[in-house]
């Protein structure tokens, strides 16, 4: 082990025997890994630290940028064996066999693989969090999809729309189809996924995730008739009609996942190869607990549109707008900007669809069609409760939004969403929706035009250097590059091989002045509009998005995902 650790020692990123002896020291005393310890004694980094130990065994380091090459071998090492002896048989192109370990110096581990392991085997080091993410990735197809494929029961059981999900429970469960989506539920939580996607297509059934608002493909496509009784089993829980196939249907249930509770909104759509089916997770516990510490300053926004929108979210009366696409993050906004409002000396009344957010000292009431209980009703009945601030979920409706104008015209604070593209493109909504344009624009405060950006992973950035085309099609000057610190993620265990690791919101203000209310008025073209926003010191999407660019924290091929090219 000495002679070992003087070879680690003598290597370019140098860890010391005397670090060794100690870390190891410290991990059977503590309980934590070696490697760990070894990664914040020496100052390396994770890739480094693996690279350094590599070295000095004789191993082959195992990092985010070789396992691109490598296909877990769980044939070799169950699945089970490598997460809980933290040890990972992978295969190369060639088929020769790896077998990467996140404690080297672990004898009784090493016995048992010498033990085990039939085949010639070669040794390698990991990193704790990439075994684990490649075992996060493997677990539901390793959990559901095979057994789907191989079991013979293949009905799926009506059971009450309140689940009981964890992995003891998906295990033991003798429904293949029950475990499928039960452990698709369980993964897609841990996975911090927004929806979860069952597609159908002729070749059967694939699953996709939405996180940081992207779809991640997360098993193969199986048979078709596989995706009938999981499509079934849904709408079992969701209590909707298993026999109606033709038309699109809308419901809900509520699982325990390790004991916290989870809603899920459930939209299934008929489609020329079965039924499609999108589960919207709604973990409001997480939200309660995020939403508790959630301020302005915590979402990303630049120091110019943070202190406009203080100021117009602190305003005696008038509406408040807030717009953007579906999961721009719109509802997390006004929640930031009640929170910080919130002082108990005002009745602050929302009405949404649903609660997404639980927050002390408000009033908030869930929108419930079935019941008759509307945004435009509910509107009604809320000015009738003394409200002086009133948040409004969304305007979807010509009724809703005359009603929300008047409320903001005769005294009280209006915070709501509209679905829009940008600022200016309000105005017309509400037009369009037959608001009179000179209340309209009496009642309106401002307009919050917002945007989520995923940020690169810190763990695998690296600096990039994009096509030329990439630069054209986004606008940028060839003479031009030299002003961005262009970079890219890597991919790693951190960020689950994406590159990006959690999102900032940028946003476009427009601070109505008298200006800009007789420009509306007047119906005046939108290129009058910008340039009267522009001189009132709004700063538009693309601007932002380009400078989070320039300062390398994500990437021209994300910014134009979620905004248009000037």
């Amino acid at each position: 082990m000495m002679q070992i650790a003087h070879t680690i020692s003598a290597s370019p990123d140098r860890i010391s025997p005397e670090l060794i002896v100690q870390a190891r020291t410290e991990a059977a005393a503590g309980g934590r890994r070696v490697l760990e310890l070894l990664e914040e004694k020496s100052g390396l980094s994770r890739i480094r630290t693996i690279e350094a130990l590599a070295r000095g065994f004789g191993f082959r380091a195992v990092t985010p940028a070789t396992l691109g090459g490598l296909t877990p071998a769980f044939d070799i090492v169950a699945y089970s064996e490598a997460g809980e002896r933290e040890c990972l048989a992978l295969r190369d192109a060639h088929g020769a066999l790896l077998v990467a370990v996140c404690d080297p110096w672990s004898s009784p581990l090493r016995a048992w693989a010498e033990e085990h392991i039939a085949p010639s085997f070669a040794w390698g080091v990991i990193h704790p969090a990439d075994l684990a993410a490649i075992l996060s990735r493997h677990e539901e197809s390793l959990t559901a999809v095979e057994g789907l494929a191989k079991d013979d029961d293949t009905g799926a059981r009506d059971v009450s729309s309140s689940e009981d999900i964890s992995l003891r429970r998906i295990r033991e469960d003798s429904s293949p189809v029950v475990r499928f989506v039960n452990s698709t539920l369980y993964d897609a939580i841990r996975s911090a996924a927004s929806d979860i996607h069952f597609e159908t297509s002729p070749r059967g059934l694939s699953v996709k995730y939405r996180i940081d608002g992207v779809l991640v493909p997360v098993n193969a496509p199986r048979m078709q008739e596989s995706a009938d009784q999981v499509l079934s089993r849904i709408k079992v829980m969701a209590e909707l009609d298993i026999a109606e196939r033709r038309i699109p249907q809308d419901g809900r249930f509520r699982a325990a996942v390790n004991g916290r509770e989870i809603d899920f909104r459930v939209s299934v759509m008929p489609s020329i190869h079965g039924e499609d089916a999108v589960l919207r997770i709604l973990d409001k516990q997480y939200l309660a607990e995020g939403g508790a510490g959630l301020r302005i300053d915590v979402l990303g926004f630049d120091p110019l549109s943070k202190t406009i929108l203080r100021r117009l979210s602190r305003e005696p009366y008038g509406m408040l707008l807030v717009t953007g696409p579906t999961g721009s993050g719109k509802t997390t906004t006004l929640y930031a900007v009640i929170n910080e409002i919130n002082d108990g000396r005002d009745k602050i009344v929302t009405i949404e669809d649903p609660v997404e957010y639980q927050l002390n000292g408000v009033l908030q009431i869930p929108v419930n069609e079935k019941k008759g209980l509307g945004f435009a009703r509910g509107l009604r009945s809320i000015l009738r409760h003394d409200p002086d601030k009133i948040l409004v979920g969304e305007i979807r409706d010509p009724e809703t939004a005359q009603i929300a104008v008047q409320a903001a015209l005769t005294g009280h604070l209006v915070f709501t969403t509209v679905h829009a593209n940008n600022v200016f493109d309000v105005i017309g909504r509400f037009v369009h929706m037959q608001v009179e344009p000179y209340s309209f624009v009496s009642a309106l405060n401002g307009i919050v035009a917002q945007r989520l950006v995923r940020m690169l992973c810190p763990h695998c950035v690296r600096s990039a250097a994009p096509a030329a085309e990439l630069l054209e099609v986004s606008g940028i000057a060839p003479g031009r590059a030299a002003e961005f610190g262009f970079r890219e993620g890597a991919g790693c265990g951190e960020c689950r091989g994406t590159g990006f690791k959690g999102r900032k919101a940028i946003a476009e203000v427009l601070n109505l002045n008298e200006e800009i209310r007789e420009l509306i008025v007047a119906r005046s073209p939108f290129r009058e509009l910008r340039v009267a926003a522009r001189s009132s010191g709004t700063v538009f999407l693309r601007e932002q998005a380009l400078a989070l660019v320039a300062g390398g924290e994500t990437t021209l091929e994300e910014i134009n995902r979620v905004t248009l090219v000037a």
